[in-house]
């Protein structure tokens, strides 16, 4: 599987890659912008990610913005031969209108800091990444 973790705390972005890399190749980015060109270039080279991880908090773009962005180079790149990555958002946020939000731009599922294994495993089991 790739996996690419979009998150800017040090500290959580080492987690989840450690966590992660049992179950595919890890890509880290540090913020927005650059979580949109690598989404961007893998497409290009036609080697997509499986899943991203999108933290809502980053600078330069926030997580919302990458998750629409994503969803929206998925939808002219792909037409209908590919179905796209599956997209957990990550945050610390625990409001309403940020989860309503980031489904309604296509998120697959929302785990909330601080990441428990346990949990982030079930959320993964039922996106069928893992068994």
């Amino acid at each position: 599987m790739k996996i690419l973790i979009a998150e800017d705390d040090l500290a959580s972005s080492l987690f989840m890659k450690k966590y992660l890399s049992i179950y595919g190749n890890c890509d880290v980015v540090r913020n927005g912008i650059d979580a949109i060109e690598s989404v961007m270039h893998a497409v290009k080279i036609e080697d997509p990610y499986d899943l991203i991880c999108i933290d809502i908090m980053m600078p330069k773009v926030d997580g919302l913005k990458v998750l629409k962005s994503v969803r929206e180079i998925e939808r002219i790149s792909y037409k209908k031969q590919h179905t796209g990555a599956k997209i957990i958002m990550t945050t610390a946020l625990n409001d309403k209108e940020t989860v309503e939000q980031a489904n309604a731009y296509g998120c697959d599922a929302y785990v909330w800091k601080p990441i428990e294994v346990d949990n982030f495993d079930e959320v993964l089991k039922k996106l069928g990444l893992i068994e």
